[in-house]
């Protein structure tokens, strides 16, 4: 019955543009492009001020001129970076734009991310880093990471939740995930039935990047990467919401929901139920009631302004507002607890 459900939330149901739409899915563009160490790299060192190509090749440790230029044609090509106006074009300083600012965003919270790494922290240039992230997009692209954020589930019952990929496809996934610390086996279960696979803390605190990386492609690539769909706030919720330890004075349970664009403005269409006894918090859903004791409200954009800049009056609340304000403010929290949002000193470590 469990497998039933979220099979059908996997494909079918109510959906947004997201679920149709051939783009990459929300938070995958950015990250895709920080899998490139190099990109990152530029990007955290002309943070405080716009540089040369020599200036920069040198901070950045030297890197074959070819391959920097390269990295910085697409990234000027993309809007992150500009360069002033002058008449000597090869001594030009580039620069960050508003684009390349966000963008920048993202960089510290991917470093944040995978400084909470389970083997230890991990270096932005590092080849773990790329695999890390890499492993993350394949699996949230997939929609691996939607079904494992309802319960664990072994590789057979997975190929019959995901049609959008071959049984191979799936066990390459997880390979990949699992050797990144995204995933690990549940201990809990018989292994005679295979192994089940079960999300990691760590791949719950990825929310915090991918959060970041998807307020990034909302404001400055709209035409060329999806919408944030059901899929994404569902497992954005799951994955996030068990990470609260507690929030004093929340009991009951608290419907966590995101409202339609255009004319379904001020209706509900993907969440979840998030339950807390005395202040603890007890289970989460991916479920929405049509009538709510408790309840945070806002678009997509509204929501991400919320948890990434810990301001609850983004949304709108029901019903215990005081203790629905907390609950987002934990969120930010649990997501964001060891970064300003900020990305550390440029690094003169080389990077391919």
């Amino acid at each position: 019955m469990i497998l039933s459900s979220i099979r059908g939330k996997l494909l079918g149901g109510t959906t947004s543009p997201a679920e149709s739409s051939p783009r990459p899915r929300a938070g995958t563009a950015v990250l895709s492009l920080l899998a490139a160490p190099l990109n990152g790299l530029v990007v955290r060192a002309l943070a405080d001020k716009p540089k040369r190509l020599a200036e920069l090749r040198a901070d950045l440790g030297g890197p074959a001129q070819s391959t920097l230029r390269g990295n910085l044609t697409k990234l000027m090509e993309l809007g992150i970076l500009s360069r002033g106006s002058g008449p000597r074009p090869s001594g030009l300083a580039y620069q960050l734009t508003e684009f390349g600012r966000d963008v920048l965003l993202a960089v510290g919270a991917v470093e944040a991310w995978l400084r909470m790494a389970p083997q230890g922290p991990v270096a932005l240039e590092s080849s773990a880093a790329k695999i890390a992230i890499k492993a993350l997009i394949g699996g949230w692209a997939s929609t691996v990471v939607r079904a494992l954020a309802a319960r664990p589930l072994t590789l057979t019952e997975l190929d019959k939740l995901i049609d959008s990929h071959t049984y191979p496809a799936l066990e390459r996934r997880l390979s990949a995930m699992r050797m990144a610390g995204l995933i690990e086996v549940d201990p809990s279960v018989d292994g005679s039935i295979g192994r089940r696979y079960t999300v990691s803390e760590w791949l719950r605190r990825a929310i915090g990047p991918l959060s970041v990386a998807a307020r990034c492609e909302r404001r400055h690539m709209p035409s060329t990467t999806a919408p944030i769909g059901r899929l994404d706030v569902e497992s954005a919720f799951l994955l996030v919401v068990p990470l609260i330890s507690s929030v004093s004075g929340a009991d009951g349970t608290f419907q966590l929901a995101v409202e339609g664009g255009r004319a379904d403005t001020g209706r509900p269409w993907a969440g979840a139920q998030a339950t807390f006894e005395s202040g603890s918090f007890s289970s989460c859903v991916a479920r929405l009631e049509p009538r709510p004791e408790n309840w945070a409200l806002g678009l997509p954009s509204a929501w991400l302004e919320a948890v990434i800049g810990r301001d609850p009056e983004a949304l709108r609340f029901g019903g215990d507002v005081d203790s629905g304000r907390e609950i987002v403010r934990a969120i930010h929290d649990a997501l964001f607890a060891e970064s300003s949002l900020q990305p550390q000193s440029a690094s003169r470590a080389a990077a391919g």
